[in-house]
């Protein structure tokens, strides 16, 4: 099994607050994590969507009561939301005998009735943790290009070959379609929303049309915003807002969007191999979007994330924001031989960050004038990561 990232992070939560809540789209390995925490920790596994574990939960308080002395885990918890009265009640319990920490571990697929439910119940109880697909962190820096091509779900990125990947992603799309997203909203339309999602993965990168979208799909606007906060809620897609900033230009006020996973961009788009994906008009757009999901998994919320462009052409692919303000400028690009753009250089002489980066995907690592830095992806997400600053002064 390949190590994930998130585990040290993951127990560390465990040992400090009664309710930790891992969230991540369906299939990204959740599961088996949790198993893994769980033989550890002697835990006691309940899976929401079998008949025979809900059955232990016909009288949910007693059952659970019966078992404080050890961890529970709760897989698909969105499934039962009247849990959580009971969950709250069991941690004051817990914490009035003495134990504050490692009473529940709560696994959900989507984070809409998760997070509304156990935010309404669990607050000042729980923490949360999102589990994405594999990163470059978390696999040999080989096989990147490989990663990039069949994206994170480990079904997808362990399959012997192009053909059974491309393949479970093509199912992957299919089940979600047709089962998974009618459980939380039954008003969607399956063949609609597959239309949708397919246009998003040719748009990777663009700037929101909420109207176009609408016009091309049929449907009024309303209808597009419900879709697009429901892919998003399921950890599908990812919008990511720009930079405002009172610098006396006009800068652009609608998010970018992208198809969070890139072996699902790619299966919506039918490429399948590395061949046909340097070819295709969305290999830069699609490879921005992979360093970006890459990035931010690296970062584990710890830092905001936008965009920054202007009227004028300047612009900024991805603005980190630190606990302190400080700034960070990210620029991708698809090049062994990496060079800035002059929009991204003016972009940074309006906000003036504190470190400008063109991440790329090779293994070197040099300064690009006195400003700037190359920076291989793989090195900026371990930068990320650890908190570092690189080249710190």
């Amino acid at each position: 099994m390949i190590p994930r990232a998130v585990l040290p992070s993951l127990l560390k939560d465990l040992s400090a607050f009664p309710a930790v809540a891992l969230l991540g789209a369906r299939q990204v390995g959740k599961t088996t994590l949790a198993l893994e925490v769980g033989k550890s920790l002697e835990a006691i596994y309940l899976d929401l969507e079998s008949d025979r574990d809900r059955a232990k939960l016909l009288e949910p308080e007693l059952y659970l009561s019966e078992h404080l002395d050890r961890l529970v885990i709760l897989d698909e918890i969105h499934r039962a939301p009247q849990l959580f009265p009971v969950l709250r009640g069991l941690i004051d319990q817990s914490r009035r005998a003495g134990r504050n920490a490692g009473l529940y571990l709560l696994l959900g697929s989507a984070s809409l009735d998760l997070l509304r439910q156990s935010g309404e119940t669990l607050a000042g109880r729980i923490v949360y943790r999102e589990l994405s697909p594999f990163s470059v962190l978390e696999i040999p820096q080989d096989q990147q290009e490989l990663l990039w091509l069949r994206g994170g779900f480990p079904e997808s990125f362990l399959a012997e070959n192009s053909a059974l990947s491309m393949r479970w992603r093509q199912d992957f799309i299919r089940t979600y379609l047709e089962r998974d997203i009618l459980q939380f909203d039954v008003r969607l339309l399956p063949e609609t929303l597959r239309r949708l999602w397919g246009m998003l993965a040719y748009m990777q990168g663009s700037p929101l049309n909420v109207a176009q979208l609408a016009r091309n799909i049929g449907v009024d606007v309303k209808t597009i915003n419900r879709y697009l906060d429901l892919l998003s809620d399921l950890f599908l897609l990812r919008r990511l807002p720009p930079w405002h900033a009172n610098i006396g230009k006009r800068l652009t006020k609608t998010p970018k969007i992208y198809v969070r996973d890139s072996g699902l961009a790619h299966a919506l788009l039918g490429i399948e191999d590395m061949e046909t994906l340097l070819s295709h008009p969305i290999v830069g757009p699609s490879w921005e979007a992979f360093a970006i999901e890459n990035l931010l998994a690296a970062a584990d919320n710890r830092l905001q994330a936008y965009y920054y462009r202007t009227a004028a052409g300047a612009e900024i692919d991805l603005l980190l924001v630190w606990p302190d303000q400080t700034l960070w400028a990210v620029e991708i690009k698809r090049s062994l031989t990496p060079k800035p753009e002059r929009g991204f250089s003016i972009a940074c002489d309006d906000l003036k960050p504190a470190r400008r980066f063109v991440a790329y995907p090779g293994s070197e690592h040099f300064p690009l004038g006195q400003t700037t830095e190359a920076i291989p992806l793989y090195t900026l997400a371990e930068y990320l990561n650890s908190g570092l600053t690189p080249f710190s002064k």
